[in-house]
């Protein structure tokens, strides 16, 4: 008697699915969590399959399943799984499923994925985003370099006031050039200048002198400090010139040089100036 109650009990827990489960779980070093999440069954059903607590379970249909689908998952035998939970599944439960059969079938136990910890990043894709903002940020930068460079290189015509001719530096014009006045051109030569009442004032400064020119109109042609250079001014007959030191300055008349020395007193000159 003993004995076969000794070969009963080995047989019947080679016959449970839950303690299969269970056994197979835990040597895979898994959670109930894990298993869950993984399979997408709710851990408590995971955990009525393991107990065998079938009450906790779902239509005998679906429990059935999720007993498959678990033992799929543990890598074990699912038709020997199957057919423990068949011989192990209480025949109550199997009359109240089957009296329920015309009631429409429903899911249960099921999880659904949670789609932000599933997300998966493609590394291919992430380089070929960088690169493309990479590419729109060269592109802006030599768009905007470009456009940089045209206005640098952009022609830009200044006019000169008397004043500023006055207190700018020299500047190289050929005979045709405008003077302070702006009105009168310089379409001939020296003597055709003169016959106007114009004549060109060439003045060329060795170091920093204090010079002072206006011409018969009354025009400002160089006032104040001037620095080392070489001036060509124009303007109306007769030109009054103060120079503070005559030593520096040299003065040409139409191209003639003026001799300062007949109207210097010291180092200082104040003249009026006429061919």
């Amino acid at each position: 008697m003993t004995q076969s109650l000794s070969n009963e009990q080995p047989a019947k827990a080679q016959q449970s699915f839950g303690a299969m489960l269970q056994h197979a779980r835990q040597s895979k070093k898994l959670s109930l969590e894990e298993a869950s999440s993984e399979l997408f069954i709710l851990k408590r059903h995971l955990q009525a399959l393991e107990d065998e607590s079938f009450d906790d379970l779902p239509q005998a249909a679906f429990a059935r399943g999720f007993a498959i689908n678990y033992a799929k998952f543990l890598d074990l035998d699912a038709a020997q799984v199957a057919t423990s939970f068949d011989a192990t599944y209480p025949e109550a439960l199997k009359l109240r499923a089957a009296s329920n059969s015309e009631l429409p079938l429903r899911p249960m136990g099921t999880l659904q994925r949670d789609s932000q910890s599933r997300i998966r990043f493609n590394p291919l894709l992430i380089v070929a985003v960088i690169a493309l903002i990479v590419l729109v940020i060269f592109l802006f930068r030599m768009v905007s370099n470009a456009s940089k460079n045209d206005q640098a290189t952009s022609p830009v015509t200044d006019e000169l006031t008397a004043t500023e001719q006055a207190q700018g530096a020299a500047i190289n014009t050929q005979s045709n050039e405008i003077g302070a006045s702006g009105s009168a051109l310089n379409l001939g030569g020296d003597s055709d200048n003169q016959s106007l009442g114009y004549a060109s004032l060439q003045v060329i400064l060795t170091d920093t002198a204090i010079i002072n020119i206006t011409d018969a109109s009354g025009n400002s042609l160089m006032s104040g400090s001037q620095t080392r250079g070489d001036y060509k001014l124009t303007g109306m007959l007769p030109f009054n010139i103060e120079i503070d030191n005559v030593d520096n300055v040299r003065l040409l008349l139409d191209q003639e040089t003026v001799v300062l020395d007949q109207y210097a007193a010291g180092k200082r000159a104040s003249f009026e100036l006429s061919p």
